[in-house]
């Protein structure tokens, strides 16, 4: 059984940092493609960060020179450190590993708002 478990989301101020971290079992985690998403409300799910079995990078245009993406293979886990975080980065934030279309696969998600 495939699970990814978000944690690190909460509450922070404008300006702020803090970390997520997805750890993923039931998969051969070092060949998937790891991304974290953000579901605004009342927008659509939306990439923030991937990055490849090879350690590539991707990023929306929102977060570059903010967020970093990273991933250990030893413990099954991507992180996503975000920093100088604004109101607009306030979503629920998912985990997905990717490996093909039938190997596709979703975390439940944890909640970031960032308000003052």
């Amino acid at each position: 059984q495939v699970q990814l478990v978000e944690s690190g989301g909460g509450l922070v101020q404008p300006g702020g940092s803090l970390r997520l971290s997805c750890t993923a079992s039931g998969i051969i985690f070092s060949i998937y493609v790891m991304g974290w998403y953000r579901q605004a409300p009342g927008k659509q799910r939306e990439l923030v960060a991937s990055i490849t079995s090879g350690a590539t990078t991707n990023y929306a245009d929102s977060v570059k020179g903010r967020f970093t993406i990273s991933r250990d293979n030893a413990k099954n886990t991507v992180y996503l450190q975000m920093s100088s975080l604004k109101p607009e980065d306030t979503a629920v934030y998912y985990c997905n590993a990717w490996a093909g279309e039938t190997m596709d696969f979703w975390g439940k998600g944890t909640h970031i708002t960032v308000s003052s």
